[in-house]
């Protein structure tokens, strides 16, 4: 099931980015704008996300969570491409001096810890603990962080839908919220099968 989602996100990635140039009508966004934000600090959100499905991928060998894992790599470090491309298409920074969050008007919301940048992200310390464990705690600690990581990653997503103005980047938003809520509804069953639940 994961494997499909991320063949079909993949898929549906390369046509988005490809439309994304292709003069369509679609205003260019300026570096203070919705599509900006969400472009620059979706990037850092999923390369997170990505670092953490690799470091399970070498705790464990339940081939469920690898495959999960992989399929989140892939989709993940697929979708911020497009995003950092679509910022070099607008000849706009890839880094802002405003707080992560800023253009959703949550620039001031309180970080979780150190490495916690925006919501859902892990800790330095979570980050580090992650790398540390093997088997099934290494899977039930990894499934609780990046069932939160996909929260937040909706959460930013779904002010894309309301606050961007750029087509494809809306598109590539509606696409995340589609598939992070899949995820999490597996997630769910897979902590369940290991008598564990997502974090409060």
């Amino acid at each position: 099931m994961a494997g499909t989602a991320a063949a079909v996100l993949v898929a549906a990635g390369a046509l988005t980015y490809a439309a994304a140039g292709d003069g369509s009508g679609d205003t260019v966004p300026d570096a203070g704008s919705a599509d900006a934000g969400f472009a620059r600090d979706m990037a850092v959100h999923h390369q997170q996300a990505v670092e953490m499905a690799y470091i399970v991928r070498d705790r464990t060998d339940d081939e469920d969570v690898r495959r999960l894992a992989y399929d989140i790599a892939q989709t993940q470090a697929n979708q911020r491409g497009m995003l950092m491309g679509w910022l070099d298409l607008w000849e706009l920074p890839k880094v802002s001096a405003d707080a992560p969050m800023t253009w959703m008007g949550m620039g001031d919301a309180p970080s979780a810890g150190e490495g916690s940048l925006m919501p859902g992200m892990a800790t330095n310390a979570e980050m580090k603990e992650l790398g540390t464990l093997n088997g099934e705690q290494a899977e039930v600690f990894f499934l609780q962080l990046m069932t939160a990581h996909h929260k937040g990653g909706i959460h930013m997503a779904e002010g894309c839908l309301d606050k961007c103005a750029v087509g494809v980047e809306k598109r590539l938003a509606r696409t995340m919220v589609n598939g992070q809520q899949a995820e999490i509804d597996l997630m769910a069953d897979m902590l369940r099968e290991r008598g564990a639940k997502p974090r409060p």
